[in-house]
């Protein structure tokens, strides 16, 4: 991983920093972190918002659709269906109610128990696929009357399904957020160290500086803006590597599912490129605190 960053991380300290000498092996360290933080928040940034699309699919699609079903003899099960839909036709807050076909269930079975299930010789009950309007309808209510009018079906409103999983996909999403301040405190942590390694390193060199003449601030000012530039560099090219992986993920379907859908869309793309200021944020507000720190132990 050094060896493949660092070519791409080299960079022409600016005049004023060379007041100090290089840093050494806290230069590496510094630009090593970044990037690698810098190509974990990608993942944790894209987990994110794929689990809010997910949430909000999961929440859209199965709040507006409902499901009855309708257990009954044989020679009952064609008017208790014609029944059933009577009633779902009338019922205000219902846009759409029609019985499912063989075709349908089939499709709707054939991920679970493969293309060849002989679906005409199971005793399967039928299904009514229903769509709510904007405005929803009476869920207790149509239960009341479905009971009373058709004995053999029932309500499936999906609430037991979708509330889980709108939940866990919060969770999620919380959790990929949670991730983007570890990564932070990390990161600050690293350079932090990696700084105060270098103001000690350099203990002799800020000493003859203050003998010179140079402020603390001067001094300060030197360290704090070389490792806000390393933090920033690091954090380009761990971004840049971060969102070419996140590009390879295979794109969303159907199949596939929630695995496939681990990545950015639209202007989701652009959100990535916040990720090397806040890094230099980072930097700049850790290296600050350390150099201050540092130099008045060096008093």
């Amino acid at each position: 991983m050094k060896s493949i960053l660092l070519p791409f991380l080299q960079f022409d300290e600016n005049k004023h920093d060379r007041v100090v000498p290089p840093s050494g092996f806290t230069a590496q360290l510094s630009l090593l972190t970044s990037g690698a933080m810098a190509f974990l928040a990608v993942f944790a940034m894209a987990l994110s918002f794929a689990t809010g699309r997910l949430a909000d699919q999961w929440g859209s699609e199965l709040a507006r659709a409902s499901t009855v079903r309708i257990s009954a003899p044989d020679d009952q099960v064609a008017a208790q269906t014609q029944a059933a839909l009577d009633v779902l036709r009338t019922t205000p807050g219902i846009a759409f109610a029609e019985a499912l076909s063989d075709e349908d269930e089939r499709a709707l079975l054939e991920p679970w128990f493969g293309p060849s299930l002989p679906i005409e010789n199971l005793p399967l009950p039928v299904l009514i696929e229903v769509r709510e309007t904007a405005e929803g309808y009476d869920a207790e209510g149509l239960r009341l009357r479905l009971a009373g009018e058709v004995p053999g079906a029932v309500l499936d409103d999906h609430s037991r399904w979708r509330l889980p999983l709108v939940k866990a996909a919060d969770r999620l999403r919380i959790l990929g957020l949670l991730s983007l301040v570890l990564i932070a405190a990390v990161t600050a942590g690293m350079i932090t160290l990696a700084a105060n390694a270098a103001l000690a390193a350099n203990g002799q060199v800020v000493r003859v500086l203050r003998l010179v003449g140079s402020t603390d601030t001067y001094i300060a000012r030197a360290f704090v803006r070389r490792f806000t530039v390393r933090g920033f560099t690091g954090a380009v090219v761990g971004t840049f590597f971060g969102v070419v992986a996140i590009s390879l993920l295979p794109d969303a379907n159907v199949e596939g599912g929630f695995l496939t859908g681990l990545g950015f869309q639209g202007a989701q793309w652009l959100w990535p490129c916040i990720i090397p200021l806040l890094a230099a944020i980072v930097a700049y507000g850790a290296t600050r605190v350390a150099a201050t720190q540092a130099l008045r132990r060096l008093m």
